[in-house]
């Protein structure tokens, strides 16, 4: 027998506190999950059968081109696809809650026309709020 002893950080998870899934990211007009979106969503996906319990809500976002309802339409479709990803990973559906908010809460505030690609990138995430 042979004991190993190593130390893991963990963040701890706070219900109601917006995590941003880093590298996940979506093309302009796009919602399919891109295939470098596929690693952070499967890290949620284990995190969550890791933790039956939990229930999230994944928040989708848009930059600020396009018509406000076009964006809300498309956001929804964002979290849409992030839901049905981590469904075919395994992840109950009950448990997930898919919402989109459009360009309302964007991260980079910059002028639209001269927000740079970068910003406009940064603005087309997913988010998840832990429920319970």
């Amino acid at each position: 027998i042979k004991t190993i002893n190593i130390e893991i950080n963990l963040d701890k998870l706070y219900t109601g506190k917006e995590i941003i899934l880093s590298d996940i990211y979506y093309d302009l007009d796009k919602w399919d999950i891109r295939k470098d979106a596929e690693i952070p969503l499967s890290s949620l996906a284990q995190m969550l059968k890791d933790n039956p319990r939990i229930r999230i809500q994944l928040s989708s976002h848009t930059d600020c081109r396009s018509s406000e309802v076009y964006n809300l339409e498309l956001s929804n479709k964002r979290a849409k696809s992030a839901v049905d990803f981590l469904i075919k990973s395994g992840i109950a559906q009950e448990r997930l809650i898919p919402k989109g908010f459009g360009e309302s809460q964007l991260i980079n505030k910059c002028i639209c026309e001269q927000c740079t690609e970068e910003e406009h990138q940064a603005n087309r995430r997913t988010t998840f709020t832990i429920l319970n």
